[in-house]
Protein backbone atom coordinates (compact mmCIF):
# COMPACT_ATOMS: atom_id res chain seq x y z
CA UNK A 1 0.00 0.00 0.00
CA UNK A 2 1.43 3.36 -1.00
CA UNK A 3 1.27 6.29 1.41
CA UNK A 4 0.23 9.65 0.02
CA UNK A 5 1.79 12.83 1.34
CA UNK A 6 1.44 16.48 0.31
CA UNK A 7 4.56 18.50 -0.41
CA UNK A 8 5.05 22.27 -0.70
CA UNK A 9 8.49 23.27 -1.76
CA UNK A 10 10.62 25.47 -3.98
CA UNK A 11 12.25 23.58 -6.79
CA UNK A 12 14.80 24.74 -9.35
CA UNK A 13 14.65 23.97 -13.07
CA UNK A 14 17.82 24.65 -15.07
CA UNK A 15 17.86 24.83 -18.88
CA UNK A 16 20.57 25.59 -21.40
CA UNK A 17 20.20 28.83 -23.37
CA UNK A 18 21.44 29.38 -26.93
CA UNK A 19 21.49 33.16 -27.49
CA UNK A 20 22.49 34.60 -30.83
CA UNK A 21 25.76 36.51 -31.14
CA UNK A 22 23.88 39.80 -30.80
CA UNK A 23 21.90 38.60 -27.77
CA UNK A 24 25.06 37.28 -26.12
CA UNK A 25 26.72 40.67 -26.58
CA UNK A 26 23.68 42.36 -25.00
CA UNK A 27 23.81 39.94 -22.05
CA UNK A 28 27.51 40.63 -21.53
CA UNK A 29 26.94 44.40 -21.63
CA UNK A 30 24.19 44.09 -19.02
CA UNK A 31 26.41 41.95 -16.80
CA UNK A 32 29.20 44.53 -17.00
CA UNK A 33 26.84 47.41 -16.18
CA UNK A 34 25.41 45.46 -13.22
CA UNK A 35 28.94 44.71 -12.02
CA UNK A 36 29.78 48.44 -12.05
CA UNK A 37 26.53 49.25 -10.26
CA UNK A 38 27.20 46.58 -7.61
CA UNK A 39 30.65 48.02 -6.95
CA UNK A 40 29.16 51.52 -6.76
CA UNK A 41 26.65 50.40 -4.14
CA UNK A 42 29.43 48.84 -2.05
CA UNK A 43 31.60 51.95 -2.31
CA UNK A 44 28.64 54.20 -1.46
CA UNK A 45 28.03 52.23 1.73
CA UNK A 46 31.71 52.32 2.59
CA UNK A 47 32.05 56.11 2.12
CA UNK A 48 28.77 56.80 3.95
CA UNK A 49 30.01 54.93 7.00
CA UNK A 50 33.42 56.57 6.91
CA UNK A 51 31.92 60.05 6.55
CA UNK A 52 28.94 59.99 8.91
CA UNK A 53 29.15 56.60 10.66
CA UNK A 54 25.79 55.65 9.14
CA UNK A 55 24.90 52.46 7.32
CA UNK A 56 22.86 52.76 4.13
CA UNK A 57 19.84 50.50 3.70
CA UNK A 58 18.56 48.55 0.73
CA UNK A 59 15.52 50.84 0.36
CA UNK A 60 17.74 53.92 0.28
CA UNK A 61 19.90 52.57 -2.54
CA UNK A 62 16.94 51.10 -4.42
CA UNK A 63 15.25 54.51 -4.49
CA UNK A 64 18.34 55.98 -6.17
CA UNK A 65 17.95 53.74 -9.23
CA UNK A 66 15.48 56.05 -11.15
CA UNK A 67 17.93 58.96 -10.79
CA UNK A 68 20.74 56.70 -11.95
CA UNK A 69 18.79 55.76 -15.11
CA UNK A 70 18.18 59.42 -15.89
CA UNK A 71 21.87 60.23 -15.46
CA UNK A 72 23.17 57.21 -17.38
CA UNK A 73 21.03 56.28 -20.39
CA UNK A 74 22.63 52.82 -20.80
CA UNK A 75 20.94 51.61 -17.60
CA UNK A 76 17.53 52.09 -19.25
CA UNK A 77 18.36 49.02 -21.38
CA UNK A 78 18.24 46.82 -18.25
CA UNK A 79 14.98 45.71 -16.65
CA UNK A 80 14.22 47.67 -13.47
CA UNK A 81 13.85 44.58 -11.26
CA UNK A 82 17.29 43.33 -12.35
CA UNK A 83 18.77 46.62 -11.11
CA UNK A 84 16.84 46.28 -7.85
CA UNK A 85 18.31 42.81 -7.41
CA UNK A 86 21.81 44.32 -7.73
CA UNK A 87 21.02 46.54 -4.74
CA UNK A 88 19.63 43.51 -2.92
CA UNK A 89 22.88 41.59 -3.52
CA UNK A 90 24.96 44.46 -2.15
CA UNK A 91 22.73 44.58 0.93
CA UNK A 92 23.02 40.82 1.35
CA UNK A 93 26.82 41.06 1.17
CA UNK A 94 26.85 43.54 4.04
CA UNK A 95 24.30 41.61 6.11
CA UNK A 96 26.45 38.48 5.79
CA UNK A 97 29.50 40.55 6.79
CA UNK A 98 27.75 41.77 9.95
CA UNK A 99 26.76 38.18 10.75
CA UNK A 100 30.36 37.00 10.36
CA UNK A 101 31.59 39.81 12.62
CA UNK A 102 29.25 38.58 15.37
CA UNK A 103 30.40 35.01 14.84
CA UNK A 104 34.03 36.15 15.04
CA UNK A 105 33.36 37.80 18.40
CA UNK A 106 31.77 34.56 19.59
CA UNK A 107 34.80 32.59 18.41
CA UNK A 108 32.86 30.70 15.71
CA UNK A 109 34.75 32.19 12.76
CA UNK A 110 38.35 33.37 12.42
CA UNK A 111 37.78 36.02 9.74
CA UNK A 112 34.89 38.36 9.05
CA UNK A 113 35.61 38.92 5.35
CA UNK A 114 34.73 42.50 4.32
CA UNK A 115 32.62 42.72 1.11
CA UNK A 116 34.93 43.02 -1.89
CA UNK A 117 34.50 44.69 -5.24
CA UNK A 118 33.92 42.39 -8.21
CA UNK A 119 36.54 42.40 -10.95
CA UNK A 120 36.03 42.08 -14.69
CA UNK A 121 34.05 38.95 -15.54
CA UNK A 122 33.22 38.21 -11.90
CA UNK A 123 29.55 39.22 -12.13
CA UNK A 124 27.96 36.33 -14.00
CA UNK A 125 24.21 36.33 -13.43
CA UNK A 126 21.10 38.48 -13.75
CA UNK A 127 18.01 37.84 -11.61
CA UNK A 128 14.42 38.67 -12.55
CA UNK A 129 12.53 38.42 -9.21
CA UNK A 130 8.95 38.70 -10.49
CA UNK A 131 8.57 39.84 -14.08
CA UNK A 132 10.49 40.66 -17.24
CA UNK A 133 10.40 37.16 -18.74
CA UNK A 134 7.95 34.72 -20.30
CA UNK A 135 8.20 31.19 -21.68
CA UNK A 136 6.68 31.01 -25.15
CA UNK A 137 6.03 28.27 -27.66
CA UNK A 138 8.72 26.16 -29.36
CA UNK A 139 11.05 26.23 -26.36
CA UNK A 140 11.87 29.93 -26.45
CA UNK A 141 12.26 32.35 -23.57
CA UNK A 142 11.26 35.96 -24.05
CA UNK A 143 13.40 38.27 -21.91
CA UNK A 144 12.76 41.98 -21.47
CA UNK A 145 15.22 44.19 -23.41
CA UNK A 146 16.75 41.06 -25.01
CA UNK A 147 14.01 39.37 -27.04
CA UNK A 148 13.32 35.72 -27.88
CA UNK A 149 16.17 33.41 -26.78
CA UNK A 150 16.28 29.77 -27.82
CA UNK A 151 16.12 27.46 -24.81
CA UNK A 152 16.57 23.69 -24.60
CA UNK A 153 13.60 22.83 -22.40
CA UNK A 154 14.14 19.12 -21.72
CA UNK A 155 11.23 18.82 -19.26
CA UNK A 156 8.03 20.62 -18.41
CA UNK A 157 7.92 23.05 -15.52
CA UNK A 158 5.32 22.12 -12.91
CA UNK A 159 4.20 24.81 -10.50
CA UNK A 160 4.28 28.59 -10.19
CA UNK A 161 7.43 30.27 -11.49
CA UNK A 162 8.73 32.77 -8.94
CA UNK A 163 12.12 33.97 -10.22
CA UNK A 164 14.42 33.61 -13.21
CA UNK A 165 18.21 33.68 -13.07
CA UNK A 166 20.22 34.07 -16.27
CA UNK A 167 23.82 32.95 -15.73
CA UNK A 168 27.04 32.48 -17.69
CA UNK A 169 29.52 29.86 -16.57
CA UNK A 170 33.31 29.99 -16.88
CA UNK A 171 33.21 28.27 -20.28
CA UNK A 172 30.87 30.86 -21.79
CA UNK A 173 27.70 28.72 -21.72
CA UNK A 174 24.40 30.36 -20.77
CA UNK A 175 21.72 28.89 -18.50
CA UNK A 176 18.23 29.83 -17.34
CA UNK A 177 17.35 28.74 -13.79
CA UNK A 178 13.70 28.98 -12.72
CA UNK A 179 12.72 28.93 -9.05
CA UNK A 180 9.31 27.26 -8.92
CA UNK A 181 6.84 26.97 -6.06
CA UNK A 182 5.20 23.56 -6.12
CA UNK A 183 2.33 22.04 -4.23
CA UNK A 184 2.15 18.42 -5.27
CA UNK A 185 0.79 15.18 -3.98
CA UNK A 186 3.56 12.62 -3.95
CA UNK A 187 3.46 8.91 -3.29
CA UNK A 188 5.87 7.58 -0.72
CA UNK A 189 7.05 4.10 -1.77
CA UNK A 190 7.01 1.13 0.56
CA UNK A 191 10.03 0.75 2.80
CA UNK A 192 12.73 -1.66 1.67
CA UNK A 193 13.63 -2.63 5.23
CA UNK A 194 17.34 -2.23 4.42
CA UNK A 195 19.90 -0.08 6.21
CA UNK A 196 23.54 0.49 5.40
CA UNK A 197 26.75 2.04 6.71
CA UNK A 198 29.25 3.62 4.33
CA UNK A 199 32.96 4.07 4.98
CA UNK A 200 34.71 6.66 2.78
CA UNK A 201 38.31 6.09 1.80
CA UNK A 202 41.05 6.98 -0.66
CA UNK A 203 42.03 3.44 -1.69
CA UNK A 204 38.35 2.76 -2.47
CA UNK A 205 35.82 5.56 -2.78
CA UNK A 206 33.35 3.78 -0.51
CA UNK A 207 32.99 0.47 1.25
CA UNK A 208 29.47 -0.48 2.33
CA UNK A 209 28.47 -2.65 5.26
CA UNK A 210 26.81 -5.18 2.93
CA UNK A 211 30.18 -5.88 1.29
CA UNK A 212 29.80 -3.69 -1.80
CA UNK A 213 32.99 -1.85 -2.77
CA UNK A 214 32.95 1.19 -5.04
CA UNK A 215 36.25 1.98 -6.69
CA UNK A 216 37.53 5.52 -6.96
CA UNK A 217 36.72 6.88 -10.47
CA UNK A 218 39.67 9.34 -10.22
CA UNK A 219 38.29 11.82 -12.74
CA UNK A 220 40.90 14.48 -11.87
CA UNK A 221 43.80 12.06 -12.25
CA UNK A 222 42.50 10.89 -15.63
CA UNK A 223 42.02 14.46 -16.88
CA UNK A 224 45.16 15.91 -15.27
CA UNK A 225 47.26 15.51 -18.42
CA UNK A 226 44.79 17.57 -20.47
CA UNK A 227 44.51 20.20 -17.73
CA UNK A 228 48.28 20.62 -17.39
CA UNK A 229 48.64 20.93 -21.16
CA UNK A 230 45.96 23.65 -21.21
CA UNK A 231 47.68 25.44 -18.31
CA UNK A 232 51.03 25.44 -20.16
CA UNK A 233 49.38 26.89 -23.26
CA UNK A 234 47.76 29.62 -21.19
CA UNK A 235 51.04 30.59 -19.50
CA UNK A 236 52.73 31.04 -22.92
CA UNK A 237 50.09 33.40 -24.31
CA UNK A 238 50.55 37.14 -24.18
CA UNK A 239 48.46 38.87 -21.52
CA UNK A 240 45.47 40.70 -22.95
CA UNK A 241 45.63 38.91 -26.30
CA UNK A 242 42.79 37.09 -28.01
CA UNK A 243 44.80 33.86 -27.99
CA UNK A 244 45.16 34.10 -24.21
CA UNK A 245 41.40 34.48 -23.90
CA UNK A 246 40.92 31.33 -26.01
CA UNK A 247 43.50 29.43 -23.93
CA UNK A 248 41.79 30.49 -20.71
CA UNK A 249 38.46 29.31 -22.10
CA UNK A 250 39.98 25.94 -23.04
CA UNK A 251 41.37 25.52 -19.52
CA UNK A 252 37.96 26.32 -18.05
CA UNK A 253 36.37 23.67 -20.29
CA UNK A 254 38.82 21.02 -19.11
CA UNK A 255 38.13 21.82 -15.44
CA UNK A 256 34.39 21.97 -16.12
CA UNK A 257 34.50 18.49 -17.65
CA UNK A 258 36.03 17.04 -14.46
CA UNK A 259 33.40 18.83 -12.38
CA UNK A 260 30.56 17.47 -14.52
CA UNK A 261 31.93 13.93 -14.30
CA UNK A 262 32.10 14.13 -10.51
CA UNK A 263 28.55 15.46 -10.21
CA UNK A 264 27.17 12.86 -12.62
CA UNK A 265 28.83 10.04 -10.66
CA UNK A 266 27.65 11.47 -7.32
CA UNK A 267 24.05 11.71 -8.58
CA UNK A 268 24.03 8.11 -9.84
CA UNK A 269 25.64 6.71 -6.71
CA UNK A 270 23.40 8.64 -4.30
CA UNK A 271 20.27 7.62 -6.23
CA UNK A 272 21.18 3.93 -5.99
CA UNK A 273 21.96 4.19 -2.27
CA UNK A 274 18.65 5.89 -1.48
CA UNK A 275 16.68 3.53 -3.72
CA UNK A 276 17.98 0.40 -1.98
CA UNK A 277 18.04 1.55 1.68
CA UNK A 278 15.78 3.23 4.23
CA UNK A 279 18.55 4.24 6.64
CA UNK A 280 22.00 5.39 5.49
CA UNK A 281 24.80 6.04 7.97
CA UNK A 282 27.87 8.14 7.09
CA UNK A 283 30.91 9.18 9.11
CA UNK A 284 30.74 12.78 10.27
CA UNK A 285 34.15 13.63 8.82
CA UNK A 286 35.81 17.03 9.12
CA UNK A 287 36.50 17.41 5.39
CA UNK A 288 37.76 20.99 5.75
CA UNK A 289 40.33 19.96 8.34
CA UNK A 290 41.40 16.93 6.32
CA UNK A 291 41.97 19.12 3.25
CA UNK A 292 44.73 20.94 5.15
CA UNK A 293 46.86 17.81 4.81
CA UNK A 294 48.69 18.60 1.56
CA UNK A 295 49.51 14.93 0.98
CA UNK A 296 45.82 14.00 0.92
CA UNK A 297 44.09 17.18 -0.26
CA UNK A 298 44.03 16.34 -3.98
CA UNK A 299 42.71 12.83 -3.39
CA UNK A 300 40.02 14.06 -1.00
CA UNK A 301 38.90 16.77 -3.43
CA UNK A 302 38.78 14.25 -6.27
CA UNK A 303 36.72 11.83 -4.18
CA UNK A 304 33.97 14.44 -3.62
CA UNK A 305 32.88 12.85 -0.33
CA UNK A 306 30.91 15.88 0.83
CA UNK A 307 29.04 16.06 -2.51
CA UNK A 308 27.98 12.43 -2.27
CA UNK A 309 26.75 12.93 1.32
CA UNK A 310 24.92 16.12 0.33
CA UNK A 311 23.14 14.52 -2.64
CA UNK A 312 22.25 11.41 -0.65
CA UNK A 313 20.83 13.52 2.19
CA UNK A 314 18.47 15.63 0.09
CA UNK A 315 17.32 12.67 -2.02
CA UNK A 316 16.64 10.61 1.10
CA UNK A 317 14.59 13.48 2.52
CA UNK A 318 12.45 13.63 -0.63
CA UNK A 319 11.93 9.85 -0.53
CA UNK A 320 10.97 9.81 3.15
CA UNK A 321 14.15 8.02 4.18
CA UNK A 322 16.86 8.87 6.71
CA UNK A 323 20.55 9.79 6.69
CA UNK A 324 22.45 9.86 9.99
CA UNK A 325 25.97 11.12 10.66
CA UNK A 326 27.91 9.14 13.26
CA UNK A 327 31.11 9.67 15.21
CA UNK A 328 34.04 8.49 13.03
CA UNK A 329 36.32 7.78 15.99
CA UNK A 330 37.96 4.32 16.04
CA UNK A 331 35.65 2.77 13.45
CA UNK A 332 38.62 0.93 11.89
CA UNK A 333 40.13 -0.22 15.22
CA UNK A 334 36.95 -1.51 16.84
CA UNK A 335 35.94 -5.12 16.24
CA UNK A 336 32.56 -5.31 14.52
CA UNK A 337 32.04 -8.82 15.92
CA UNK A 338 32.68 -8.39 19.67
CA UNK A 339 33.30 -4.63 20.14
CA UNK A 340 36.91 -4.98 21.30
CA UNK A 341 39.02 -1.90 20.49
CA UNK A 342 42.65 -2.11 19.47
CA UNK A 343 44.98 0.56 20.84
CA UNK A 344 46.67 1.23 17.51
CA UNK A 345 46.55 0.10 13.91
CA UNK A 346 48.85 1.19 11.07
CA UNK A 347 47.36 2.50 7.84
CA UNK A 348 49.31 -0.18 5.97
CA UNK A 349 47.35 -2.93 7.78
CA UNK A 350 44.48 -3.69 5.40
CA UNK A 351 43.09 -6.65 7.37
CA UNK A 352 41.64 -6.26 10.87
CA UNK A 353 42.49 -9.10 13.29
CA UNK A 354 40.73 -9.00 16.66
CA UNK A 355 43.01 -9.88 19.56
CA UNK A 356 39.99 -10.83 21.69
CA UNK A 357 37.79 -13.09 19.56
CA UNK A 358 40.12 -13.79 16.63
CA UNK A 359 37.75 -12.29 14.03
CA UNK A 360 39.45 -11.38 10.73
CA UNK A 361 37.88 -9.02 8.22
CA UNK A 362 38.85 -6.38 5.67
CA UNK A 363 39.74 -3.12 7.42
CA UNK A 364 37.32 -0.91 5.44
CA UNK A 365 34.47 -3.41 5.65
CA UNK A 366 34.95 -3.60 9.42
CA UNK A 367 34.70 0.21 9.63
CA UNK A 368 31.57 0.23 7.44
CA UNK A 369 29.85 -2.33 9.70
CA UNK A 370 30.73 -0.26 12.78
CA UNK A 371 29.31 2.85 11.09
CA UNK A 372 26.15 0.89 10.30
CA UNK A 373 25.80 -0.28 13.90
CA UNK A 374 26.33 3.24 15.25
CA UNK A 375 23.73 4.55 12.84
CA UNK A 376 21.18 2.01 14.08
CA UNK A 377 21.97 2.90 17.70
CA UNK A 378 21.57 6.60 16.94
CA UNK A 379 18.01 6.12 15.69
CA UNK A 380 17.21 3.70 18.52
CA UNK A 381 17.02 0.51 16.51
CA UNK A 382 19.97 -1.28 18.11
CA UNK A 383 22.62 -3.47 16.58
CA UNK A 384 21.32 -6.21 14.24
CA UNK A 385 21.72 -9.81 15.35
CA UNK A 386 23.40 -10.80 12.07
CA UNK A 387 25.54 -8.28 10.21
CA UNK A 388 24.54 -8.36 6.52
CA UNK A 389 27.95 -8.81 4.90
CA UNK A 390 27.39 -11.98 2.90
CA UNK A 391 25.05 -10.61 0.21
CA UNK A 392 25.54 -7.14 -1.21
CA UNK A 393 23.48 -4.97 -3.51
CA UNK A 394 25.16 -4.72 -6.91
CA UNK A 395 24.96 -1.15 -8.16
CA UNK A 396 24.07 -0.61 -11.77
CA UNK A 397 27.02 1.27 -13.20
CA UNK A 398 30.41 0.06 -14.26
CA UNK A 399 32.63 1.88 -11.73
CA UNK A 400 31.32 -0.48 -9.03
CA UNK A 401 33.41 -3.56 -8.24
CA UNK A 402 31.93 -6.98 -7.37
CA UNK A 403 30.93 -7.73 -3.79
CA UNK A 404 33.72 -8.95 -1.52
CA UNK A 405 32.93 -11.61 1.03
CA UNK A 406 33.92 -11.15 4.64
CA UNK A 407 35.93 -13.80 6.46
CA UNK A 408 34.29 -16.00 9.07
CA UNK A 409 35.07 -15.85 12.80
CA UNK A 410 37.89 -18.10 13.88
Amino acid sequence: MLNRRRLRELKAYRFRLYPSAEQEEMHNEQLELCRQLYNSFLLERRYAYRGSRKSLTYNRQQNEIPELKNAFEEYKEIHSQVLQDVARRADRAYQNFYRRVKEKKQGIKKKAGFPRLKGMGRYRSLTYPQSGFRIIENGHLKISKIGRVRMFMHREIEGEIRTLNISRDSTGKWYASFSVKQEIVAFQPEKTGNSIGIDAGLLHLATMSDGTVIDHPKFLKKGEKRIKKAQRKLSRRKKGSNNRRKARMNLSKQNQKVKNQREDFAHKLSSQIVKNNDLIAFENLNITGMMKNHHLAKGIADASWSTIVQYTTYKAGSAGKSVVMVDPGNTSRECSNCGYGKESMKLSERTFHCDSCGYEIDRDLNAAINIHNRGLEKVGRGTPEVTPVETGVQLSFRMVQPVREAGSPV
